[in-house]
């Protein structure tokens, strides 16, 4: 019989899911692009817009509790099959992508014990050996999560509470650290030559980036002993990531100056914490974002592989992957995934990519199914509170694509067409003979055309 997940358990799925490896690179990635002002514009931005679409989730399991398969159903409930098929593929994908980027940012993290200058063993996590590293890694993963959700979700919580000790450290002494005058020197970033609003604009995809995995409750939902717990786990972990991500942010301004911490190599976190404690800070922090991205990787293997399960019970993905083994884990739906991000290793080898090209990547793709959650509500909502809940995190979706830029949505685009022959597949396997709606033939044609344009714009 399958073990249920319970209150402890969906917020550490959630919490770890969020404070991957992005937290430990913060400290450069914003100082590079923003003012101590236009950080806390930004943040106040991320924090009123992340909270209201995890109060459109919650709000969405009490008044839905008969959708427990994630985000994909609640835009095939309100949208229509074709919708929720992208919303899914779209998930799945950038799941997919966010495991890749984990899986290289480790071994880049090794680096930090193995690397000198005449040696580069696993360099940025795209060495020949980083890839057997990190391929060893995903097939153990793999074999832990098919023993069962539960177990995967018990280690996973001990991997969180492990990753918060060198967090609440780095906290604690960049407090005692921290300067005032530092941190209002240039205090609307003149040097940057970049108005105040564009840097706001700058640092969306960032703070996006590591709240991604603020829906994994949502998305194990239908394994959750109380679904009450999964509305109450997701706030939980949005309002501890917000608060983790808030101190680390603005308290490294008034450790080093602006224009120093958006020069310093990543994981920024490893050379503040020298700069306060010497040279066992590095170890430290390179320890720490070791333990941080296993437990994100472990959170992320579990809600990759529930996506096309919930997908194929829901007739979206192929029949194949509903199936689960004796130990209620989503077996052929975990091969897939797995086998994917396999692929993608190879791809990073040959390419020489880096974590921050699949940052960019995973965060466009989950914009998409992101708005239609609040969408949803606002379509199903009869309080006026609950649609100004929806209606505000519709308009954090807009800002976020606005922000994105349009080439990073013509990459999506290319991404999502493919899809398309797997949802005509999909309605293969299932028998499905019923005709697709005028709108959703035309979003079809929408896509294939885009994506023409798209390709050639990314190829140029």
């Amino acid at each position: 019989m399958e073990k249920k997940l319970g209150l402890s358990a969906l917020t550490a799925l959630v919490l770890s899911s969020m404070l991957g490896a992005g937290v430990f690179s913060l400290p450069q990635n914003m100082a590079e692009v923003a003012s101590p002002a236009a950080l806390l514009i930004g943040w106040a931005i991320t924090g009123a817009g992340i909270l209201l679409l995890a109060f459109a989730m919650l709000l969405l399991t009490r008044l839905r509790p008969d959708l427990d398969g994630g985000i994909f159903t609640y835009a095939r409930e309100g949208f229509g099959e074709l919708i929720g098929f992208c919303s899914a593929w779209g998930y799945w994908l950038c799941a997919v992508i966010a495991n890749v980027s984990y899986l290289v940012i480790v071994f880049a993290a090794l680096s930090f014990f193995t690397d000198t200058p005449e040696l580069r063993l696993f360099g940025d996590g795209n060495t020949w050996q980083s890839i057997v590293g990190a391929s060893c890694l995903l097939w153990i993963v793999h074999a832990l999560v098919l023993r069962g959700v539960q177990t995967a979700a018990s280690i996973n919580l001990v991997a969180t509470l492990a990753k918060l000790v060198p967090l609440g450290l780095f906290i604690a002494l960049a407090a005692l650290a921290f300067n005032l005058d530092k941190f209002s020197l240039d205090f609307t970033g003149l040097d940057l030559d970049v108005p105040v609003w564009e840097q706001v604009k700058n640092t969306m995809l960032i703070t996006l980036w590591v709240f991604i995995g603020v829906e994994g409750a949502v998305v194990v939902s239908a394994r959750a002993r109380n679904k009450h717990d999964v509305g109450r786990a997701t706030l939980l972990a949005v309002m501890a990531a917000l608060t983790v991500y808030l101190l680390v942010t603005l308290l490294s301004l008034g450790v080093i100056s602006r224009p120093e911490l958006a020069q310093m190599r990543n994981p920024s976190m490893a050379g503040l914490m020298v700069q306060m404690m010497g040279s066992w800070g590095e170890v430290i922090i390179a320890a720490g974002l070791i333990v941080s991205v296993c437990g994100a990787y472990l959170s992320w293997t579990i809600m990759a592989a529930e996506v096309p399960l919930l997908a194929a019970n829901y007739k979206a993905f192929p029949r194949i992957f509903s199936r689960q083994n004796k130990n209620s884990a989503p077996s052929a739906s975990l091969w897939l995934t797995n086998a994917s991000v396999q692929v993608c290793l190879v791809l990073i080898w040959l390419t020489g990519s880096d974590y921050n090209t699949l940052l960019t990547i995973a965060s466009e793709m989950i914009l998409v199914p992101y708005f239609l959650v609040g969408a949803y509500l606002v379509k199903i909502a009869s309080r006026p509170l609950h649609r100004a809940v929806g209606i505000g995190a519709c308009l954090y979706g807009l800002w976020l694509l606005y922000a994105s830029g349009p080439m990073h949505l013509l990459l999506s685009v290319v991404l999502y067409a493919p899809g398309l022959l797997v949802f005509m597949y999909a309605r293969r396997t299932h028998q499905d003979n019923t005709l697709l709606r005028f709108n959703e033939k035309l979003l079809i044609v929408c896509l294939l055309v885009a994506a023409i344009p798209a390709m050639w714009m990314l190829v140029g």
